[in-house]
């Protein structure tokens, strides 16, 4: 197929990209490569795109721009026709949305507006698109389920992220544009990204720093494996939204619609204490972590698990990496890429 990959300079975005072009599909993959974080690595990520590439069944090409910029999404979509776009671009982190919420407005709201716009004038027939756990918010009731109410986000990135899906339900139902929302539980894996725990907590300790431990490491993570994350995404574009005949207005499901809508929640279904994650580092790394225990931090939330049956039901879903396995792997990527 010929499928468009937004961010596909991100972590997530790079290992879509490069599973679809091994199994022969044509990607065209856009991002700004901006410098939220390293622009090294995200180079060094499309580097290793082409090079697949070039060995590979499917072809790849690569646009640098950004999707706020409407005049390059046009350019975008001129003369092409894409069986799949998966939108994985976005402005990530909970903790940058406290400090520069305009950017969360740009790249979360401008620019998926133009995305569905590209959509729906060029007849695309599935957008599926990331959202995140983080927009069950205020919401304790475990496990996270799809069929709950998910409107009470507790910082700006997830708010961006859940009027991600509102908007999309308005195109699928307005113009019929087919498409899945995927709320992500915490990812990680090899080329993940440096703001995130994994990676900051396995630099320092390599270099004998403590690392801070929030709510003094009770909280619990339904931390997901990127190639897990990966086969989901892959799955639920393959897989065209459609109506849910059984949908009833007076009892409305959020997780459905009447409209080709649906949201997923893609995870590993077993939550895990932060304490238990940081010693599964230790053991990879080999080395005791000096942690510096500290109170929890404005916006997270206490604890996620994700609720996965619907996935599981509707697309036979299977995630299979256990931490231990997964943070041997981001380490051995680590120590390969920094020649430690």
């Amino acid at each position: 197929m010929k499928i468009l990959v937004t961010g596909n300079a991100g972590f997530i975005g790079f290992h879509v990209a490069q599973r679809l072009i091994k199994r022969g599909d044509d990607v065209t993959g856009i991002d700004n490569v901006n410098e939220y974080y390293d622009p090294e690595l995200k180079e060094a990520r499309l580097t290793a795109i082409q090079k697949l590439a070039a060995v590979s069944a499917g072809s790849y090409r690569f646009v640098r721009a950004g999707l706020e910029d409407k005049a390059a999404v046009d350019a975008l979509f001129a003369g092409q026709r894409y069986d799949r776009v998966i939108h994985l671009a976005a402005q990530a982190g909970v903790r940058y949305s406290l400090e520069k919420p305009q950017s969360y407005v740009e790249s979360n709201i401008v620019a998926f507006t133009n995305l569905l716009e590209a959509c729906r004038h060029t007849e695309v027939p599935h957008l599926t698109y990331a959202s995140t756990s983080s927009v069950y918010g205020a919401n304790t009731s475990m496990p996270f389920s799809e069929h709950s109410g998910a409107d009470h986000p507790l910082q700006f990135y997830a708010a961006t992220k859940r009027a991600n899906e509102l908007m999309a339900h308005s195109y699928s139902h307005l113009f019929g544009l087919p498409t899945t929302g995927l709320r992500f539980f915490t990812v990680y894996g090899p080329w993940g990204r440096p703001d995130m725990a994994l990676f900051k907590f396995t630099k320092l300790v390599l270099e004998g720093k403590p690392i801070p431990v929030f709510n003094h490491g009770n909280h619990t993570r339904d931390f997901t494996y990127v190639d897990d994350i990966v086969e989901g995404v892959i799955k639920a574009s393959d897989d065209i939204a459609r109506p849910n005949p059984d949908w009833n207005s007076k009892r409305p499901d959020p997780a459905t619609s009447s409209a080709p809508f649906r949201l997923f929640n893609i995870g590993n279904g077993k939550p895990e204490k932060l304490l238990t994650y940081i010693e599964a580092i230790e053991t990879a790394l080999g080395k005791k972590a000096i942690m510096e225990m500290l109170p929890m931090q404005a916006g997270d939330a206490p604890d996620t698990f994700a609720d996965t049956s619907e996935l599981t039901r509707q697309l036979n879903y299977a995630p299979s990496t256990n931490i231990a396995v997964g943070v041997k792997k981001f380490v051995d990527w680590y120590r390969s890429y920094y020649q430690i």
